[in-house]
């Protein structure tokens, strides 16, 4: 049994897929759809653009179009994901980056690896899509984080905008414009859409089921009910701010007592294939006595299933909700 370095390789092409993916929607779509830009994406689409309608449509079809295609086949998987993360690459565009990174993983497995083909062939498939995959939950996971970190600051900019006499409207507005993405562009959307005439509590409830953000809910249903019973909606914004920072807060603090045990569970299920990686290449001949043992196969298969147990149970033991 030899394996070389082929774990090695394996690891880099996914490692390098990551990085080609990234690559290509970063120069297709410009720094501005990056989270790490300072200009939000919107204020330099309107900047270049001027069409305020146009830059409209654009965004909020960029951010509509994965939940519109999950009946594709195999798609499903990944549109709850692209839509959280706004992927402003079409499901279309996804499913052949999916193929094309997939022949290009073949090859660079077919240069330094002497798998048989089949097995290239099936790996190739799993680090193509694999690797969109995480591409794209990692997006999701970023995009999000950012958003429930914007929003208590995001209210209480709105607070003082009505405290100081201007129209909620025009309150969202300057949240657009002051604060950074992703929740500038996502403001910025309800406010171009509330200028065209589109009622406010109805796009924050689309924008909040969208995200599937419950902050973002209890925000929608805050406006709604001023908007039908009238009241202080600068004092209900004000009471809103401060829940979502505490429940920020709590959020934080769960996460922070329940890493360690979250890292034992990744630990403990890694580090025997790990352990398994670095015999192969100190000593590729070390299991070659056990692999002629007829319950060799099914004692991996045991062990594989043992550890997915493992990551699902502890997984479920920490997942808290706040």
């Amino acid at each position: 049994m030899t394996l070389s370095a082929e774990p090695i390789i394996y690891a880099l092409i996914f490692v390098g897929v990551l990085v080609l993916v990234e690559g290509i929607y970063l120069t297709v779509f410009g720094r501005s759809i990056s989270l790490n830009n300072r200009v939000n994406r919107r204020l330099e689409m309107l900047d270049k653009s001027g069409n305020r309608e146009e830059v409209m449509e654009k965004l909020r079809k960029e951010m509509q179009q994965h939940l519109k295609a999950r009946k594709l086949p195999l798609y499903s998987i990944l549109s709850d994901k692209a839509q959280k993360a706004a992927i402003a690459f079409t499901p279309r565009q996804l499913i052949m980056l999916m193929g094309g990174l997939s022949v290009l993983a073949f090859i660079g497995l077919s240069v330094g690896t002497d798998t048989a083909a089949p097995v290239r062939a099936i790996a190739s498939v799993g680090i193509g899509v694999g690797g969109i995959f995480t591409w794209i939950s990692m997006k999701a996971a970023k995009r999000m984080a950012l958003l429930e970190e914007q929003l208590p600051d995001a209210i209480e900019l709105m607070v003082r905008s009505l405290r100081v006499g201007h129209p909620f409207s025009s309150a969202i507005g300057i949240v657009a414009t002051e604060v950074g993405d992703p929740l500038a562009t996502e403001f910025g959307i309800i406010a171009d859409e509330a200028a065209y005439g589109r009622d406010m509590g109805e796009a924050l409830k689309e924008m909040a089921e969208r995200l599937d953000m419950q902050d973002l809910r209890f925000l929608a249903v805050a406006v709604t009910i001023q908007q039908q019973s009238g009241g202080n909606l600068a004092e209900i914004l004000a009471g809103l701010a401060k829940v979502i920072r505490a429940r920020f807060r709590l959020f934080r603090r769960v996460k922070a007592i329940t890493a360690e045990a979250k890292w034992s569970g990744k630990f403990l299920s890694g580090f025997p294939i790990l352990a398994l990686i670095g015999i192969q290449l100190i000593k590729p001949d070390y299991y070659d006595e056990a692999m002629e043992h007829p319950f060799f196969i099914p004692a991996v298969l045991v062990v594989g299933v043992f550890l997915v147990m493992n990551l699902i149970v502890m997984r479920a033991l920490v997942n808290i909700k706040v």
